[in-house]
């Protein structure tokens, strides 16, 4: 699929949202396998943000955010330590949707820019992010999302790594590093919770000191809360995310389990597998190349430094002999072991030992520096309206809307 210009997705807007006269446009940070998305500013000084799905698994996630963002009632918001999206207007560019949404204020930070900040910040998303995980359970369940107990959440786990042995792209070290971590049963004991389940640096406003706003409210799930601190740890900046964790830890209302930290070590470093295996899924030759390297990258650093700590339990001392390679059917044996590892960075246990150089697991590719393009000034043609929803079904969206009211969808097809 060819990629929308910001520009583009600026006429998008105006038949999603009824009025919208955009003056200015520029590229948003987003994920850019799965979304095209700009940032506009109208006629009256307000400013929004687009989301164009690029195929039909990124369009259904965004039509899961929109019954997620319905799901949050006023009340539920108002508790929250940070604002939530509200959607303006979608509309439907053959089979998949386009959405719009009021914009939040604060602004994206890099996670260099984030973990350089002052520890009043690590606070706030610490903060954050015990207020997303202590939401109420109902929440999701009755959104009919997803649920996952920490074993069945582990055997999914298993389910894609043997997918991804598939591929015969990954590391057989890092396929057998992987595999013991997850038959590790002691690694699994875990209270599910809400997980915001897409948390990263993109998806958090910051301004100043204060995260404002959090985003992306595409995989919402009862699962694992590890998977929200990958990010974090993939940063190796061991105090930014000790102050974090302590943050968080006093915000919980549970008292998280010991061992969040190796998990969340095992999501940031699994993560680079299952973008392997959403390139070659999407035929995307160089987003496979650039996973491949990641991978490569991410296997040489273990090698040479022991990476960090994931198992509780140590590898097998026969494992030292080598990693043997994934069996015929792509699926790795499940009596296999990895090379003995060297323990690594400090992690949330006291017994780890600290003071090995870290392993670096590359982040997704980001969206390149935002670069604002004028909209012309010139008066475009103006459709004919579509017919006025009753009031009653289909308020308007004003710029402090915090209503997720059902929304009509309008048909865009050519002529």
């Amino acid at each position: 699929m060819v990629r929308r210009k910001p520009i583009e997705l600026a006429a998008v807007a105006t038949a999603a949202v009824p009025g919208l006269t955009p003056t200015a446009v520029s590229s948003a940070p987003d994920d850019p396998a799965d979304f095209d998305s700009a940032l506009l500013l109208d006629s009256e000084g307000k400013r929004w943000r687009v989301r164009s799905p690029r195929h039909a698994e990124a369009s259904a996630r965004l039509e899961t955010e929109f019954l997620v963002l319905r799901a949050f009632a006023p009340g539920i918001r108002a508790e929250l330590p940070f604002l939530m999206p509200t959607v303006a207007g979608s509309v439907r560019l053959g089979s998949l949707s386009t959405f719009v949404y009021s914009h939040l204020g604060g602004s994206t930070r890099s996670v260099e820019e984030l973990t350089a900040g002052p520890d009043a910040l690590a606070r706030e998303i610490g903060v954050a992010l015990a207020a997303i995980h202590d939401l109420p359970r109902a929440l999701v369940s009755n959104a009919d999302l997803p649920s996952y107990t920490p074993n069945e959440f582990r055997q999914r786990r298993l389910n894609e790594l043997d997918q991804a042995a598939t591929t015969g792209k990954i590391p057989p070290a890092l396929l057998l590093r992987w595999e013991h971590a997850l038959e590790d049963v002691s690694l699994w004991r875990f209270n599910p919770c809400v997980v915001h389940g897409d948390l990263h640096e993109d998806n958090l406003m910051v301004e100043g000191q204060r995260v404002t706003a959090v985003t992306g409210w595409t995989d919402l799930r009862i699962g694992d809360p590890a998977d929200d601190f990958a990010w974090l740890v993939a940063s190796n900046e061991q105090d930014f995310v000790d102050a974090v964790l302590a943050a968080y830890t006093s915000g919980r209302r549970d008292t998280p389990d010991n061992h969040l930290l190796r998990r969340a070590a095992l999501s940031a470093e699994f993560a680079l597998a299952q973008y392997l295996v959403k390139g070659i899924a999407a035929g995307d030759s160089s987003m496979v190349a650039e996973a491949e390297e990641m991978l490569d990258t991410l296997a040489h650093d273990i090698a040479e430094h022991g990476g960090q700590p994931i198992s509780v339990e140590p590898l097998p001392p026969a494992a030292a002999a080598g990693a043997p390679a994934a069996g015929a059917d792509g699926t790795v044996a499940r009596d296999a072991a990895a090379p003995d590892a060297v323990p690594g960075i400090r992690a949330a246990d006291d017994d780890v030992p600290a003071a090995v150089p870290p392993v670096t697991v590359l982040p997704v590719p980001a969206q390149p520096a935002v670069i604002v393009t004028p909209i012309p000034v010139e008066p475009a043609p103006v459709p004919a309206p579509a017919p006025a929803a009753p009031p009653a079904t289909t308020p308007a969206a004003g710029p402090d809307d915090t209503s997720t009211a059902a929304l009509s969808i309008v048909d865009a097809k050519k002529d």
